[in-house]
Order: C-alpha cells, then structure tokens, then sequence
C-alpha cells in the first residue's frame, strides 16, 4: 500500500456531505463549514473559488478543485459578487447576517439551489474527518488546488453526477467511493505536473530499488525491519540503500518507518473499539508502552489524549 492507496484504506469518506447545486447568477457563497477537505467539481457552466488566502481561480466544465480547510472560502459566479448565503459547520446555512436562510430551495435528491434551470452546475464533495496518513499527502497542496479538464481524461465528474440524484439503496456508500476515487485521481494528476511541489517520499515512488522499499515498509508496518532487512528485500547493500533513501525520500528509511507507522497509529486509535495494545501490534510495536513513549514524543500527546482530548493522559 502507498501513501494515496492510504487514503482509501486508511480513515475514507463515511457518510461525506454531497451535493448537487444548480445556479443562475448572481450567486455566492460563503463557505465557513471548517471541513478539512472539499472537492468541487463542475459538471456545467463555470464559477469561482476565492480562498481565504492566495488567488482566485475560475472553473469551467470538466475542473476539479480540492480546497484544504478549515479556512473558509467563496464559491461565487464572479468574485466581486457579494455572499447571499453561508455555510456553517453542520452544513447549516443563513444568510450573511444570520437569518435563516430561503434563497435556496430544494430541487430533488441531493440538489439545491437559485432556481431548477441554472446554468451551472456544481458538485461539491466533503469530508467530515481528517486523518493523519492523508495529512501527510494534503499537507503538500495549495489552500486551492485546481484540476483542469483538459490535463486529464476521467469519467468520474459525469459519473458521480448521475449517481448524486439517486436514491437507491446503498447509495451512501456508492457516493463515498466516487468521491474518494475522484479525490486520489485528482491528487494523482496535481502531483504529476511539473513543477508540482510533491513531498519527496512520494516522488520517491517511481525509483525502482527506493519505490519497492517504501511500498514493502508501507504493506507490512508491523515486521521488524531494519535497514539491513530492507537491503536484503530489495537486492541492494545496507550502505548504498540507506545513501539513496535518503537522497530520494528525504530521510533514512528508519525514521521514515517511524513516522508511518505513528501516522497509521493514530488513525487506528480513532477506530471503535481499538486500543493502544492492539494498535501497537499492527504497527511494529512490541507493547502499548513503547507505542505510547513514541507516540508521545512524536504528537506531544499520549495515545488516549489524541483520541479523546478531555481524557486526562495517562
């Protein structure tokens, strides 16, 4: 498994927030929703995303764009057109001075908007929880990354939006599985651009020898490597895998297996039922205590203080 593999296996989209927007302008709005991720997609027409820092970009059919939260942002038809609505945590909207809010109506399932033939059409993508092996990916983008149609050739905007306004059973899952295939399809195409600020681990990825030993250290956290170990599995001297590791992923491979391993800690953490015991099995711990002690010195927190912050740590 790979770090963009991880994002599907590790915390994916459960219940994400989707919809449908239909629009005639003027129209804007005001997203204070604190999300950590959002994708946006058009399926027709075009609008604007002005983040709260850096530049405004424009997007027409076929664009996607993955906005990084929680800072909040404008959706609009233009940027000088004034917010008419606002987006609260919960996805609660009012207007921008509070009323609740009757600018938008209903027009079916999953869709919303100024009237039921606007002439662009959004779908618009959230995730409600952040984990930490994505964050190592998510890190690495812009507040506004943009996707344009024409640098890549998918057929999962047009997908997502016939299966948006269906309501058939098991249809909740069918959407989080879209929208997670758009969003590692997305962050794919972004990372391969040139001049594309991609972290050095995953540009590591298309060397042979370092590419085959992130991927073995990423499948299997729990065996007890060691640079010798790792040297053998890939045909290549300790000295010189640990000289090329380095050069190519930006540190030495212990310490690399050090941090994914704490990474898919504390994600595992936040799963029911999990503890620290068992997490630390799973990830190349030998106890719940050494978890802990390098959990701590990692995150700053123990492991029961990261999955519950008014627990006292202990």
């Amino acid at each position: 498994m790979d770090a963009v593999s991880g994002l599907l296996d590790g915390p994916r989209a459960r219940g994400a927030f989707l919809l449908r927007s239909i629009l005639t302008p003027p129209w804007s709005m005001l997203i204070r929703d604190e999300a950590p991720l959002t994708l946006v997609a058009v399926v027709r027409g075009d609008g604007w995303i002005v983040p709260e820092e850096g530049e405004a970009a424009r997007l027409t059919e076929g664009d996607v764009a993955i906005v990084r939260g929680p800072a909040p942002y404008t959706v609009a038809d233009d940027p000088a057109t004034a917010p008419q609505v606002v987006v609260h945590p919960g996805q609660h909207c009012t207007t921008p001075d509070g009323r609740e809010l009757f600018a938008m109506t209903r027009w079916g399932v999953r869709t919303w908007g100024n009237g039921p033939d606007g002439r662009t059409v959004l779908l618009t993508g959230t995730y409600p929880v952040q984990g930490t092996v994505e964050r190592r990916l998510l890190d690495a983008l812009p507040p506004l990354a943009v996707v344009r149609r024409e640098s890549w050739d998918t057929p999962l905007v047009p997908l997502l939006a016939a299966e948006i306004v269906k309501d058939d059973p098991g249809q909740e899952a069918v959407l989080d599985r879209l929208l997670d295939l758009l969003l590692i399809a997305a962050l794919r195409e972004w990372f391969a651009r040139p001049g594309a600020a991609a972290p050095a681990w995953y540009r590591a990825y298309a060397d042979p020898v370092v590419g085959r030993a992130l991927r073995m250290l990423h499948d299997d956290p729990a065996r007890p490597w060691t640079v010798a170990s790792l040297a053998a599995e890939v045909g290549m001297s300790r000295a010189a895998l640990a000289r090329r590791f380095t050069a190519l992923a930006g540190e030495p491979p212990m310490a690399y297996l050090t941090g994914w391993r704490l990474a898919l800690a504390a994600d595992l953490l936040r799963e029911p039922g999990a503890t620290v015991g068992a997490v630390a099995r799973r990830v190349g711990y030998g106890s719940s205590f050494a978890l802990s002690a390098a959990f701590k010195r990692r995150y700053g927190v123990s492991p029961r203080r990261h999955v519950d912050p008014d627990r006292l740590a202990g």
